[in-house]
């Protein structure tokens, strides 16, 4: 359950606790021009140990690249092998299909690694996708006050300038200008309602809604 809460003034990028075992950080509102602060309640259980990258979280970037990586992140970092100054890195690079950029630990990099792997060797596929998700990746270090310095070229490809958000996918976390990522939430819910309207015009036709009786004319 996730509960907006808008206030007026305040530091952003900010982490707030509330009661009930909530937290939250605060995250911009294009449609109402604002910040809010989102709060993720666990309804009674622990959130230790989640091992997937969940929630959007905005922070300032400061002139040189530098920005806080939200700690439920961090903390997925870690457990997924990251240690500051020794093992464990933080990839990231440009997202193949959108002005972002892609980011995790060494379980994203065992996920190339698969994609990689189901490929013919030498083949120019592979060199290809070898390419796009090795060739041009930044190992990243996280530094003792949290934060990451994320490259010029990066930034460029994600149109960052002062503000980032941080968007949790799972196995995985996206860089986003907010402004950007704001309109491609808004694309994605979109397709979701059309596709669960499909789904649910399958379901009341009493068939299957990808095969033949799905839809008619």
């Amino acid at each position: 359950m996730r509960l907006g809460w808008r206030i007026p003034t305040g530091d952003p990028g900010r982490t707030y606790r509330g009661v009930g075992g909530c937290c939250g950080s605060w995250c911009w509102d294009a449609g109402f021009q604002s910040r809010f602060v989102v709060f993720g309640v666990n309804d009674g259980a622990s959130t230790e140990g989640m091992d997937r990258f969940v929630s959007t979280f905005v922070n300032k970037i400061d002139a040189k690249g530098r920005v806080s990586v939200p700690a439920p992140f961090r903390a997925i970092l870690e457990r997924d092998g990251y240690q500051q100054g020794g093992a464990g890195h933080v990839y990231c690079y440009p997202a193949l299909d959108s002005p972002a950029i892609d980011g995790g630990g060494e379980r994203l990099a065992r996920t190339i690694d698969g994609l990689l792997a189901g490929l013919p060797d030498y083949s120019i596929e592979r060199d290809e996708l070898s390419v796009a998700l090795y060739g041009i990746s930044q190992v990243l270090s996280i530094d003792q006050d949290g934060r990451i310095v994320l490259p010029e070229n990066l930034r460029a490809h994600a149109g960052i300038a002062t503000q980032v958000a941080f968007v949790g996918l799972g196995e995985k976390f996206q860089i986003w200008e907010p402004g950007h990522f704001e309109r491609r939430r808004a694309e994605a819910q979109q397709k979701v309602r059309e596709h669960l309207k499909l789904f649910g015009a399958g379901r009341r036709s009493g068939g299957d809604p990808g095969g033949d009786q799905g839809a008619r004319e």
